[in-house]
């Protein structure tokens, strides 16, 4: 997903807020000069850290605007979708520091989730949590199961325009959404996570057979298009501390190019 916005709107606003609390007290040239001839650093900061302060308040700790660049979350999230996070929902953190300050709030299964990519956590990822803390997650005989119960799948036969895909109505704790599966693909065939040693029985079964147990404060997280999203499968847990906030809301979508963003997306995620 988008590079990390904070790592640009925290500095800057720091600066012209530090910039404009040292004209208030030492140099006083907005008091002094009047408004318009003081230094132009001053000017800005004057102008723009309060705006500044107050985008950088309600991206942190409210709501944060994303933008979907990959197929990964198909049919939930298009390419060009702009979303809704909110930052509240796993506790509210400090901005870059990603440390939780108040908040109790937790993952549940079947929320899709924004967090840091644990291999590189300058950029924000976006899957769907399918294993919370102590869940054991098992894939076989092409049936997903958490902690010994199937996860309830529909086929769906009138979904779909290409004879390589397969749409499925998936309900994990209640919450039903769409999933897609390539026709004679299997991800997790090239998955190092689920098929390395140290995940039980299954090495060598080439995605077929998989199975994980979920360590305290961690996820286990899945694309919607199951076979066309590098996840969990590929490189592992998402820590507690990643963890960024939950999508809520398509409000903007925009296709590549020069074409106008429309409203027609709009809809909450499932």
């Amino acid at each position: 997903m988008d590079f990390d916005f904070n790592l640009i709107l925290v500095p800057a606003t720091l600066v012209f807020f530090v910039i404009w609390l040292l004209d208030k007290l030492v140099w006083k040239q907005r008091a002094t000069r009047g408004k318009g001839n003081e230094n132009t650093a001053i000017a800005w900061a004057y102008d723009f850290w309060p705006v500044l302060a107050v985008v950088l308040v309600v991206r942190s700790f409210i709501v944060e605007p994303f933008n979907i660049p990959s197929e990964s979350m198909l049919p939930t999230l298009e390419t060009g979708d702009f979303i809704l996070v909110d930052k509240s929902a796993y506790g509210v953190r400090l901005p870059l520091l990603n440390t939780k300050v108040f908040g109790s709030g937790t993952p549940a299964r079947g929320d899709v989730a924004v967090f840091r990519y644990p291999p590189q956590p300058s950029i924000n990822y976006i899957k769907r949590v399918i294993g919370v803390s102590g869940d054991i997650v098992r894939f076989e005989n092409n049936q997903l199961s958490i902690n010994g119960q199937p996860v309830i799948s529909q086929t769906l036969s009138d979904r779909g325009v290409q004879s390589y895909e397969q749409f499925y109505s998936e309900t994990v704790d209640g919450k039903t959404y769409l999933t897609r599966d390539l026709i004679g693909i299997s991800a997790a065939a090239q998955a190092p996570f689920v098929n390395m040693a140290n995940n039980g029985e299954f090495m060598g079964r080439a995605g077929d057979v998989w199975q994980v147990v979920v360590p305290e404060g961690h996820y286990f997280v899945m694309g919607d298009n199951r076979d066309q999203s590098a996840d969990s499968r590929f490189w592992g847990f998402v820590p507690d501390a990643n963890l960024s906030g939950r999508a809520f809301y398509i409000w903007m979508h925009k296709e590549k190019g020069f074409k106008l963003p429309t409203f027609s997306r709009n809809q909450s995620i499932q």
